[in-house]
C-alpha cells in the first residue's frame, strides 16, 4: 500500500506546474481567441483567409509537434541566422504553445457563440446609438460569453489532460514526475496509477463543474 501512496505523492508534486500551465495557457487562449474569432468574421475576406489559415494549421497539427517546434525548431532557426536564442524555462515555452494551440479551439467555441446572439440584438444596440465596436463590446460578447462558458469549461479540461504530452520537451509535470520516478525505481504500475487517480482528482469535479453550469444555463433559458 506504501508504494501506491508514494506514487501517488510523486504525481501529486507536479500538479502545481500542471495548473500553472493550463490556466495561464487558458487565459492566453481566451484572448487570442477572441481576436481571431473576430477576424475571422471580418467583412474583409483576406483577413478571414489569414485567420482560416492560422485555426486549420493549429487544429490540423498535434500538440506534442508545436511543442516540439516552438521549444527546439524556433530556437534552431533563429541559430541558423545567427540569432542566439534558446528557452531558459521549459514551463514558458509550455505556456506559450498550450496557449497558442487553446486559441485556435477557443477562437471556434466563441465564433459560434457570437453568431448564437440574435441578430437583433445588434439592431437595437445600433438604434440605440452605439457603434459597432461598443455594441460588440457591451451586447454582444457578454451574450456571447455566457452562452459559450460551458463550452469553454471544456476546453479547460481538455488542455489540462494535454499538457501531459509536454514531458516531451522536458516539463516536469504531474507525467513528467511520475516518469522520473518509475524509471528510477521500476515501480510502473503505481507510479502510473497514482498519475491517473491525480488527473482524475482534477477533471471530475471540473466536469461536474460544467454539468451544473449547463443546467443552469438550461433552467435559465426555460425561465425566459
Amino acid at each position: 500500500m506504501g508504494i501506491y501512496l508514494k506514487g501517488l505523492q510523486i504525481a501529486y508534486s507536479g500538479i502545481a506546474v500542471t495548473l500553472q500551465i493550463t490556466i495561464s495557457a487558458v487565459l492566453i487562449g481566451v484572448a487570442l481567441g477572441l481576436i481571431v474569432a473576430l477576424g475571422k468574421m471580418s467583412s474583409l475576406k483576406p483577413v478571414r483567409v489569414v485567420f482560416s489559415v492560422y485555426v486549420e494549421l493549429l487544429r490540423g497539427t498535434p500538440l506534442v509537434v508545436q511543442a516540439l517546434i516552438i521549444y527546439l525548431g524556433f530556437p534552431a532557426l533563429l541559430q541558423s541566422y545567427g540569432i542566439a536564442f534558446r528557452w531558459d524555462d521549459a514551463v514558458l515555452a509550455s505556456i506559450l504553445v498550450c496557449g497558442i494551440n487553446s486559441s485556435a479551439y477557443v477562437a471556434e467555441i466563441i465564433r459560434s457563440g457570437l453568431q448564437a446572439v440574435d441578430k437583433g440584438q445588434m439592431e437595437a444596440a445600433r438604434s440605440l446609438g452605439m457603434n459597432h465596436v461598443q455594441a460588440m463590446r457591451f451586447i454582444i460578447v457578454p451574450q456571447a460569453f455566457r452562452i459559450i462558458l460551458p463550452a469553454l469549461g471544456n476546453e479547460f479540461i481538455s488542455l489540462l489532460k494535454e499538457t501531459a504530452v509536454l514531458s516531451i520537451i522536458a516539463v516536469v509535470e504531474v507525467t513528467r514526475k511520475s516518469m522520473l520516478w518509475a524509471s528510477q525505481s521500476f515501480e510502473f504500475w503505481p507510479a502510473y496509477l497514482g498519475t491517473a487517480v491525480v488527473y482524475l482528482s482534477i477533471t471530475i469535479p471540473l466536469s461536474r463543474l460544467v454539468a451544473y453550469m449547463e443546467r443552469r444555463m438550461a433552467q435559465s433559458d426555460r425561465s425566459k
